[in-house]
């Protein structure tokens, strides 16, 4: 019993060294193929960004979490663009309107208007409208302008210097580095009088993923070695009474902390959305009516009091239409600055986990997988079990994102989770071969001599008689027995007699066919028999076989040999029985005669 369960433990630490050293194997070869090692993390990366699209549809779909009712966007969508180009007779409209709509939303008292369009220089704006826009702006605190950095060549755009109360300060004590993703070399700038002024001004840079979608937002970025805010990041920071004096913080933990907010960000610096919806989740308002609404007036349809309001273009026209998780192509660039202004208000950005949890989860699937099927009596029960795992742990995956923000892996664990079921089962398979395997040796092999016991020695020779009959052939029986064995045991001891059964049983062995069976027949007989071998050829190989018994000396002790000798009867099939009893018989005869005669020899009845 105690063997049958080593051989189980070897057998399952052989698995597991296995599935060890493929993955060291694919972790080597993956270091030193660089392209196959980008194929393959740009596969899982896809695949699990696709899981984490699945996910935040799936709480769409469920109204989770629910968008903020402060938050408004103003649009300019198709209608709108084709109501003021009628109004104007040009695009991009006048600048005096949008610093009417200033004073116009001003009346309401909003927390911010802030405006997703970049106000640059161009040959059809007048220097009135552009001057009574850059002072309205600098006019109000709560306004907030869009600006962008890119990476231009020089030969283009000289890269300018940006006034310094545009940056902000970062005190980073964790390994987030944004120069990897958000470093830029050139900018596009806006109106002299917007970027000289009092006006709060963001950048708009965003990143779309291997697969053309945005999930993630840099709440900073890098510009001539200074950090300058995200749009809205910049205008939820004021919102949240951040003081603009001090510097962000970045703790160890590598979240940037907002007044008492944690924002958890990546490796390279950005946090990564809950969205909240498809395009027209927040509040939108056609910015022709708002301008209807000005016409009027006084008249105030839509109360803007507190509230949140981001100006953009929603028109697809326009080319401002981004892919998003939950919608994909036609998701405006505005509203995409109303979902990262609602995750500030919510502090309800999506944490990913790192990669040691990540590990950690993929032990416990395949540990857990391991052990279902391992346990399990059943190949149907352990599949049934597998698979409800399985689906449990999407349904975890799902609802860990929902409840608490946090982004599980699923691809990886999911494939740990098929390849956990078919290695173990792989594993479990060789372990019952191992325990058929033991179990087969424990009936047929002698475990003093590991020769064929004696029931496997009859089975044998009936086979062999049936073998002969059928196909006419013949094959030969010996009968071996060690001289004077007693002598040994009276003299020696039991422990020496069984080594010297030990030494002449590896002497057979090794001077038999690989086809030849050699058995232990009872105490110190021993028998072999031959298929396919006529009366001359088993006389010879006896013979052959006493020889190098005697040749081969036996160390007694470590100063003490001896030789042994052995004498053997030998019998063909059909030439002297026609059964295995009357065989054995004749063999045994032989090797009385071989007994009376000397002994050391070969005898034939």
């Amino acid at each position: 019993m105690k063997n049958l369960i080593k051989t189980k433990w070897f057998t399952y630490g052989t698995y597991i060294l296995l599935v060890l050293a493929t993955f060291l194997i694919g972790f080597v070869l993956l270091q030193n193929n660089n392209t196959l090692k980008n194929v393959i993390v740009s596969f899982f990366e896809v695949a699990e960004n696709r899981t984490f699209d699945y996910r935040q549809t799936l709480q769409v779909m469920h109204k989770r979490p629910i968008p903020n009712k402060d938050i408004v966007v103003i649009a300019i969508d198709d209608a709108s663009l084709e109501a003021l180009w009628d109004k104007y007779g040009e695009w991009p409209i006048p600048r005096n309107v949008y610093a009417d709509m200033i004073n116009h939303l001003e009346k309401s008292n909003p927390q911010a208007i802030i405006f997703d369009l970049m106000f640059i220089k161009s040959m059809r704006a007048s220097e009135i409208s552009d001057k009574y826009l850059i002072d309205t702006m600098n006019k109000y605190p709560n306004v907030y302008t869009a600006m962008n950095f890119d990476n231009q060549a020089i030969d283009v755009r000289i890269p300018q210097n940006l006034p310094e109360r545009l940056s902000v300060k970062v005190d980073n004590k964790s390994k987030v580095d944004f120069s990897k993703k958000y470093k830029f070399s050139n900018c596009r700038l806006i109106l002299d009088g917007l970027l000289e002024g009092k006006v709060n001004i963001g950048m708009t840079n965003v990143f779309r993923s291997e697969d053309g979608i945005i999930r993630n937002i840099a709440p900073v970025m890098l510009y001539k070695d200074k950090y300058y805010p995200y749009l809205t990041f910049k205008a939820g920071t004021d919102y949240l009474g951040k003081n603009n004096n001090e510097p962000f913080e970045i703790d160890k933990n590598s979240n940037l902390i907002v007044s008492d907010m944690k924002i958890p960000l990546s490796k390279e610096g950005d946090v990564i959305l809950n969205w909240y919806g498809q395009s027209g989740v927040h509040t939108v308002i056609p910015m022709y009516k708002l301008i209807q609404e000005m016409e009027n007036g006084n008249k105030v349809d839509f109360d803007f009091r507190d509230k949140i309001i981001i100006i953009g273009t929603t028109a697809m026209s326009l080319h401002d239409t981004k892919s998003v998780p939950v919608q994909k192509e036609v998701y405006p660039g505005v509203e995409v600055h109303a979902t990262f202004f609602n995750n500030m208000l919510d502090n309800n950005f999506i944490k990913k986990t790192d990669v040691i949890s990540d590990i950690l989860i993929t032990v416990f699937v395949i540990v857990m997988v391991g052990g279902i099927v391992m346990l399990s009596t059943s190949t149907i029960f352990a599949f049934l079990s597998t698979s409800l795992f399985a689906i449990a742990y999407l349904f975890i995956s799902y609802y860990v994102m929902e409840l608490y923000n946090l982004w599980i892996p699923v691809v990886i664990p999911f494939i740990s989770i098929m390849a956990a079921f078919a290695l173990s089962f792989l594993a479990k398979y060789l372990m019952k071969a191992k325990d058929f395997e033991y179990q087969y040796k424990l009936a047929t092999i002698d475990g003093l001599t590991e020769l064929y016991n004696h029931r496997y020695f009859q089975d044998t020779l009936k086979k062999q008689v049936d073998i002969a009959r059928r196909y006419n052939q013949k094959f030969s029986l010996i009968i071996v027995d060690i001289d004077f064995f007693k002598k040994f045991n009276d003299t020696y001891g039991h422990q020496v007699g069984d080594a010297v059964l030990r030494q002449v049983a590896k002497i057979l062995k090794d001077n038999s066919r690989v086809t030849d069976y050699v058995c232990r027949y009872g105490g110190e007989e021993m028998t072999i028999i031959l298929p396919n071998t006529s009366a001359e050829d088993t006389l010879f190989n006896a013979n052959r076989i006493c020889k190098a018994v005697a040749d081969t000396p036996f160390h007694i002790t470590p100063v003490e040999k001896t030789n042994i000798t052995i004498s053997l009867g030998v019998a063909t099939f059909p030439d002297n029985a026609q059964n295995p009893q009357d065989l054995i018989e004749w063999a045994d005869k032989g090797l009385y005669y071989a007994k009376e005669h000397g002994r050391n020899q070969v005898g034939r009845y």
